[in-house]
């Protein structure tokens, strides 16, 4: 069981933080993503800039060498980068859709198809804050739409608010499958 993810003052602005006393739920494409980006930064990225700096460095001057000033910058952003993967995956919940039963209940991971009043369809699936991708059709379990999705049905209606009103929508079709 995976512990609560605490507060990080250096967490990345454009990445939701996990809501207070919740898990880090995540898919195991999304697990392995982070976990690839966080490996990419320590093995390579990192160490090639490492190796920048201290030419940069040795040069002389450094208040006005422009490579050892960018150099250090973005070796700190780097660092950050690890810490916050390194908090995200330490707190991971790694839930696999595909091993869920087929319930016509939503749940985390599950792939959701979406009827609005005039029949247009959509779908949706439900993943962790770091996995999310509107453009994929891919939504966080913390955003409006998913948290009034949890727990329905297949087949049952619900009225969705949004800044442009409310909205009547039908669960057409709920599904487990393998996300990538």
């Amino acid at each position: 069981m995976s512990t609560p993810i605490p507060p990080d003052d250096d967490e990345n602005g454009d990445v939701p933080p996990i809501p207070p006393g919740s898990r880090n739920y995540i898919t195991p494409a999304g697990f392995k993503r982070l976990k690839d980006e966080a490996l990419r930064l320590l093995d390579r990225e990192r160490p090639d800039l490492v190796k920048v700096i201290a030419w940069a460095a040795s040069n002389g001057d450094r208040s006005e060498n422009a490579d050892y000033i960018y150099g250090k910058r973005r070796l700190r952003e780097i660092d950050r980068r690890i810490r916050f993967l390194t908090r995200r995956l330490d707190a991971a919940e790694v839930i696999d859709p595909s091993a869920r039963e087929d319930t016509g209940r939503v749940f985390f991971g599950a792939t959701v198809t979406l009827a609005d009043e005039d029949g247009a369809q959509s779908t949706y699936s439900i993943v962790g804050i770091d996995e999310a991708d509107a453009s994929r059709g891919r939504i966080s379990w913390v955003s409006p739409l998913a948290r009034a999705l949890l727990k329905r049905q297949e087949g049952e209606q619900f009225t969705l608010k949004t800044p442009g009103g409310d909205q009547l929508l039908e669960i057409v079709q709920v599904e487990y499958r393998t996300l990538d």
